[in-house]
């Protein structure tokens, strides 16, 4: 793609980024772009809703707004159908030259911001962004990066923000964790030990929730984020700007797994899994079945729970919720269209919390 626009777009732009601004600022239909990446129109179409979608965010708009008058200026946008493609100038604003570049000026935001507590203050007439920590004496200046890289870091998706305002608040996303880890792998050196922990944090999002236990008392643990793909349904948004599933329907899914843990049934349910998933045998776990160690109370309260929801919520439940799967191998073993499953999913779980409302209240066994 930024081969056919110029050869002075910076490599760092997203595809999704170059395409958007090619149409909207140099006049280039959908179907040429697509001819130029070699892929269908609607691919193009999608990727360009998704930016616009994203202008919301200052950082993105901004660098939108500066990469499109440096790259098309005023008297080359919007060309004639018959007069040759525009060649795109070379941008005015000093962003980075190259991904390289990107990646050692944002090397030290990163890390500074995937500590704990720590944010990236942007304010609408300040040149600099700021990275601020929350600690016990109070909120602490770790690190200042140009706004030219911040823009850069918000577009790639890097950082997003989560405080809208005069002063913007931006934390760093799992996209940001995982080229992070890209960034520090190489430093690691050789050696498979030294390799480990970097290869397994890229697959790790670290939060923090309170539990209570049997005495009463209210405790803050630390747990793996991205292990459940609830969570990052959770962090998506709908048409409204609400997030896609809420904290009442993600507990349900979690209490649903945290009963399944209990009753131990994964390597049984592994070994006889059409038979779990069949709605007239779901529920039969009687005492002398093989592999029936786990919580016999556990096993009753997943079986209620499957059996409320019936067949297909019970089934996408079982996988997304306990064996962790994730929506589209779901969607392709149960044979439904993509992109189904997530509202099939949410449907689940509002029938799922339902009937937890029904039962009361449960207790947190696990954590």
């Amino acid at each position: 793609m930024h081969r056919q626009l110029g050869a002075h777009v910076p490599d760092w732009v997203p595809p999704a980024a170059a395409h958007y601004l090619a149409h909207t600022e140099g006049g280039l239909t959908i179907r040429e772009l697509a001819r130029h990446a070699g892929c269908h129109a609607s691919t193009v179409l999608r990727q360009i809703r998704r930016i616009e979608n994203r202008r919301d965010d200052r950082l993105v708009d901004e660098a939108l707004r500066h990469l499109g008058m440096s790259l098309f200026p005023d008297d080359r946008r919007h060309s004639d159908k018959d007069s040759t493609p525009m060649t795109i100038q070379t941008p005015e604003r000093e962003f980075p030259e190259d991904e390289q570049t990107l990646r050692s000026e944002s090397l030290r935001i990163l890390r500074r911001l995937s500590e704990s507590g720590a944010i990236l203050a942007v304010a609408a007439d300040m040149e600099k962004a700021v990275v601020m920590r929350d600690g016990p004496a109070g909120s602490t200046r770790t690190a200042v990066v140009s706004r030219n890289v911040a823009q850069a870091m918000a577009l790639k998706g890097w950082i997003a923000c989560d405080a809208p305002g005069r002063v913007s608040r931006y934390a760093i996303t799992a996209a940001g964790r995982t080229a992070l880890a890209d960034m520090v792998e190489p430093a690691q050196g050789p050696g498979f030990a030294e390799a480990q922990t970097p290869f397994a944090d890229r697959h790790r999002l670290w939060d923090e929730r309170v539990i209570g236990g049997d005495d009463g008392t209210r405790r803050r643990i630390r747990y793996n984020a991205a292990e459940s793909p609830l969570t990052a349904l959770a962090r998506r948004r709908d048409r409204n700007g609400k997030p896609f599933l809420g904290c009442e329907l993600v507990a349900a899914g979690e209490r649903l797994r945290e009963d399944f843990e209990l009753a131990q049934m994964g390597p049984r349910v592994a070994q006889n899994w059409d038979r779990f998933l069949t709605g007239a045998d779901r529920g039969n776990f009687g005492r002398a079945g093989q592999g029936g160690q786990g919580s016999g109370a556990a096993r009753e309260r997943v079986a209620a729970a499957l059996r409320a929801l019936g067949p297909g919520l019970g089934d996408v439940a079982l996988r997304c919720c306990c064996y962790l799967e994730g929506l589209e191998t779901a969607e392709k073993r149960m044979g439904w269209s993509a992109r189904s499953g997530k509202i099939v999913l949410r449907i689940a779980l509002q029938r799922l919390r339902a009937h937890y409302d029904r039962r009361g209240p449960g207790d947190s066994l696990i954590g």
